[in-house]
């Protein structure tokens, strides 16, 4: 046999013990190596939420923050884009006819230029992201489309509309000028210029006071004012002046006069001067054109913009005071287009703010930010004060052969959870494994901190609280009297610093218009604001009449000038009397006060229901009175002697 080769003995091959036991050893071995490498790896546990489901909840949640707090600007939902299909029925023939905003055509170059070339400022809506550091504290001119945009909002409107209903609730009162022969009534509390003009003239030579026939036709000249001022609607027209001004910083008054064609944008007449309404270009021009005033109506800011102005010379009265206005491309002069500036800006900002004034918007708006995400921030946490707390194993609802087995379902039984949760639901937890418990925020001081920014935010237009929102002071005797006495002082204020001068004109021009010129002896004044209740006028009319009697019995005045004084005083009841006509108290003392004929008799038996006695003529004679009568006539007499001891020692 070759090397290596079998032998080839023929006879068979036989396994020795210890051989058979290895290779028994060698096949446990590699059996028990193949159920290992068959049987499965257990699968790692899997997490209740994925990377990708994280990240869409948050977004989803700053998506949330952020439509809730600062909504980004997209063109969707832009209030100045015409969207036909927000018109109801007639979306057909909107979208046919396509129609643009105003300042979309028609317009002058200068002011194109200010609607779309100065985004920062004229449109700070798409700008408010841009700018919002500066936007937010009131730094930067908002621009008219955005302050038009906040006037919607009661927090913003609010501030116009009372400011402009206070300053116009109580109006004005014309009056002939004060001179000698006005009525002690009609004397004015407080003098105004025109006052002081008419004194300069009486002291003139030949100055004389007025006569009773010219207050007369003064008086019938106020009626007839009166009645013109509310066929303008004069009052109406102020008003809504004022609140644009609260809206814009800035409000127009145009003067529709006789002879301007407003239909003809190019007519020269509206680029000529009226003068003042009492100055030298107003008697060249307007000298006996009755009925020259036909009208007036506000024009918002928006629609307007100045271009003639001096910006060279600052020593003179027009240093950036446009002296021509462009209405969608109409000229306009400043004399028929009277501008209102409430709170006007320094000179190195007028031009950014197209020439007007810092609106009461902007002025609030910082603390009106404050104000909305204070109350979010407390209705949110009112929202969520109480927190229920299901506490589990989360081990085993979220590992492998857990309670709810494979890779658990937390979500589910928090969805169970959720479902019975209120009191008409039965809830059932595992006793051993699982607890419910409820978790609430305190919520206590959230009023305070809420009133607090709301009243800041109030402070801005000096409102009182109550005023505002009618919110009434808290605590014993609280009252807002006060405040409301410093709110009306500061809408005389503002009625004197908006209104005077402009209204001053308006009246001179319903006057030229009226009798062809000005009537110098007529002038007005502001009706005070603060009035007493019916309980508070009957107080100070017991103390004026106390203090009068007091004055009388000592003898610093006489009962005719006391008399006097109450003729006079339209508040007293007594107005109108003949202050001469002066009762004599002291005769009917000296008399007994016993009328003539003697004073009438009580009927006899009348307590007991029966009739008198009919030879009883029912006159009784003082001296027919019992003893106690005759003591009380003797005191009445004894007190007239006292208290007009002084009068008789003066006749004596």
């Amino acid at each position: 046999m070759a090397r290596g080769g079998a032998r080839n003995t023929g006879k068979s091959w036989k396994w020795s013990a210890e051989a058979r036991a290895r290779l028994s050893e060698k096949k446990k071995l590699q059996s028990a190596n193949n159920q290992v490498s068959d049987s499965k790896v257990p699968a790692q546990p899997q997490p209740m939420f994925s990377a990708e489901s994280i990240h869409a909840l948050l977004s989803a949640m700053q998506e949330n923050q952020q439509r809730s707090r600062t909504r980004p600007r997209t063109p969707e939902w832009n209030p100045y884009i015409i969207r036909p299909d927000l018109f109801g029925p007639v979306h057909a023939h909107v979208k046919k006819n396509r129609p643009g905003m105003a300042l979309d055509s028609k317009m002058s170059r200068n002011l194109r230029q200010m609607a779309f070339d100065n985004n920062v400022a004229i449109q700070a809506w798409q700008a408010g992201g841009i700018m919002n550091n500066a936007v937010s504290e009131g730094l930067l001119f908002l621009g008219y489309p955005y302050l038009a945009e906040l006037a919607q909002r009661p927090e913003f409107r609010l501030f116009g509309e009372i400011r402009a209903e206070e300053m116009t609730r109580k109006w004005t009162q014309h009056r002939g000028t004060d001179d000698e022969s006005t009525k002690e009534k009609n004397k004015p509390k407080t003098r105004n210029a025109d006052d002081d003009s008419y004194q300069g003239f009486l002291n003139n030579p030949g100055g004389k006071p007025r006569t009773d026939g010219r207050n007369k036709d003064i008086e019938n000249k106020i009626k007839e004012l009166k009645d013109f001022e509310e066929e303008l609607k004069v009052r109406a027209w102020f008003k809504a002046a004022a609140a644009d001004d609260s809206n814009f910083g800035i409000s127009h008054l145009f003067l529709d006069t006789k002879g301007v064609d407003i239909d003809n944008q190019q007519d020269p007449e509206l680029k000529k001067p009226l003068g003042n309404g009492r100055d030298a270009m107003t008697k060249a021009k307007l000298k006996g054109a009755k009925g020259f005033l036909k009208g007036m109506r506000t024009i918002e800011p928006i629609w307007a913009y100045p271009t003639v102005y001096n910006a060279v010379n600052p020593l003179q009265p027009s240093w950036y005071d446009p002296q021509v206005w462009y209405v969608m491309g109409t000229e306009i002069h400043q004399s028929r287009f009277l501008t209102f500036i409430g709170r006007p800006v320094p000179d190195i900002l007028k031009p950014a703010y197209a020439f007007g004034g810092l609106s009461m918007t902007q002025m609030a708006q910082p603390y009106v930010d404050i104000w909305l995400r204070t109350r979010e921030s407390v209705g949110e946490i009112i929202h969520a004060f109480s927190v229920m707390v299901l506490k589990t194993n989360m081990a085993t609802r979220t590992m492998p052969g857990g309670a709810s087995g494979g890779n658990g379902d937390v979500l589910a039984r928090l969805a169970l959870f959720l479902m019975l949760r209120d009191n008409q639901g039965v809830f059932a937890i595992d006793k051993n494994t699982e607890d419910f418990t409820n978790v609430s925020a305190p919520i206590s001081g959230l009023d305070e901190l809420q009133a607090q920014s709301q009243e800041h935010m109030f402070s801005v237009g000096r409102i009182p609280a109550v005023k505002f929102a009618g919110i009434q002071p808290k605590g014993l005797n609280a009252t807002s009297e006060g405040e409301m006495r410093a709110f009306n002082d500061t809408i005389h204020g503002s009625q004197e610093h908006l209104y005077r001068s402009h209204l001053t004109s308006v009246y001179d021009f319903m006057q030229i218009s009226l009798w062809g010129e000005r009537d110098p002896d007529i002038t007005y004044d502001f009706l005070p604001l603060q009035e007493l209740t019916p309980k508070e006028k009957a107080e100070v009319r017991k103390l004026d009449a106390e203090t009068d009697q007091i004055r009388v019995d000592s003898g610093v005045v006489s009962q005719e000038e006391v008399r006097t004084k109450v003729a006079n005083d339209p508040e007293s009841g007594f107005d109108g009397i003949d202050p001469d006509d002066v009762p004599d108290l002291l005769e009917e003392i000296e008399s007994g006060l016993e009328p003539e004929g003697g004073r009438p008799q009580p009927l006899a038996g009348s307590a007991k229901g029966e009739k008198a006695p009919a030879k009883d003529g029912g006159i009784q004679n003082f001296d027919d009175a019992d003893s106690e009568e005759n003591l009380r006539r003797d005191r009445l007499i004894e007190a007239g002697d006292r208290r007009y001891g002084l009068r008789r020692g003066k006749k004596g």
